[in-house]
């Protein structure tokens, strides 16, 4: 029994929904991290879906879904980066008091 690819799709629609949420009502920077976070794994569940009902012969599927990996890691890795500099110049990591450049 195969799993059809619509049930897929709305998996990560509500994955993706999810994550973008987590954006927009967030005021804790890493919860925001944590929402791009659900949005790449979401691309990443319509990517390999897509690749295996539409070309499950061709690599090209599993090589974007590579990428976006190594994006998501990248994006986790720098943005917990700058909070940890944030943090320590300011003392917070609260979305709506980092609003400016300066100290």
């Amino acid at each position: 029994m195969t799993v059809p690819l619509s049930w897929y799709l709305i998996f990560a629609t509500a994955l993706f929904s999810i994550g973008f949420f987590a954006v927009l009502a967030r005021r804790n920077a890493i919860a925001v991290l944590m929402g791009v976070e659900l949005m790449l794994n979401a691309v990443n569940i319509n990517l390999v879906a897509f690749w295996r009902y539409l070309t499950p012969t061709d690599l090209s599927g599993q090589i974007f879904v590579v990428f976006v990996f190594a994006v998501a890691a990248a994006e986790a890795a720098v943005g917990l980066a700058l909070m940890i500099s944030i943090y320590r110049t300011r003392k917070t990591i609260n979305v709506d008091e980092i609003n400016e450049l300066k100290l």
